[in-house]
């Protein structure tokens, strides 16, 4: 099956201040918009299939600095975890809150108040890549390699699924700013790739065959260059 980059949208000017986004219309700040180019330096060498975004501001906007070319589709699945009243407050006067350590320890129980609940966020956001990774597959090859574009919660619970994590576990994953993590899908199991990176892309690119069954982990760990 088709492999996904997952890239979370650059630093916002709530992120450089401490505050909780949300589903604010929030835009980057001048560093975002300078690490949304830089990786599309990183992504633009890439043959991508298709480019899906979350419809919040800041992803789009990430998308069209870092591949002005392409014509995104916005899906409502990748949007950002509905962080109901707690949007808008400082994260230091959120840590306060009995909620919080509910959120840190034990994600899959927290619902946000007149918000949404992490395990609803995870399970809408782990079926969007999951429909569009069977389409893409489907219209382009298991070697198609595509991009959606997201937020870091939504990011880390995509890569818990894929690890085959316990969403209580997906806060010890990292999805920083622009960064990309990417996942290849298989019949059998999925492959992390890349976590967090910020490194280059180019050996996403498959080789013209591959050997063995694309589902089957490479023995003794392979020879690497490749997914």
């Amino acid at each position: 099956m088709a492999t996904v980059l997952l890239l979370r949208h650059g630093r916002t000017t709530a992120n450089a201040t401490g505050e909780l986004a949300g589903r604010r219309p929030v835009e980057l700040d001048d560093t975002g918009r300078a690490q949304a180019e830089r990786a599309g330096d990183r992504l633009r060498p890439l043959p991508l299939a298709a480019v899906v975004t979350s419809p919040l501001i800041r992803c789009r906007t990430t998308v069209g600095l870092a591949l002005p070319g392409a014509e995104p589709v916005v899906d409502e699945g990748l949007t950002e975890c509905g962080y109901g009243d707690w949007e808008g407050r400082p994260l230091k006067e959120l840590a306060k809150e009995p909620l919080w350590s509910v959120v840190q320890q034990h994600p899959s129980a927290a619902v946000f108040p007149n918000g949404e609940a992490m395990a609803d966020m995870s399970a809408r956001a782990v079926a969007a890549v999951r429909r569009w990774d069977a389409k893409i597959t489907e219209s382009h090859g298991p070697d198609a390699l595509w991009l959606a574009c997201s937020h870091g919660d939504v990011i880390k619970a995509i890569v818990a699924d894929a690890m085959g994590l316990h969403l209580d576990q997906f806060q010890r994953i990292v999805a920083d700013p622009a960064s990309i993590s990417v996942i290849r899908y298989t019949p059998t199991r999925p492959f992390l790739v890349r976590l967090n990176d910020t490194s280059d892309l180019a050996s996403l690119i498959p080789p013209p065959s591959q050997d063995g069954a694309r589902s089957d982990a490479a023995v003794g760990g392979g020879a690497g260059g490749g997914v």
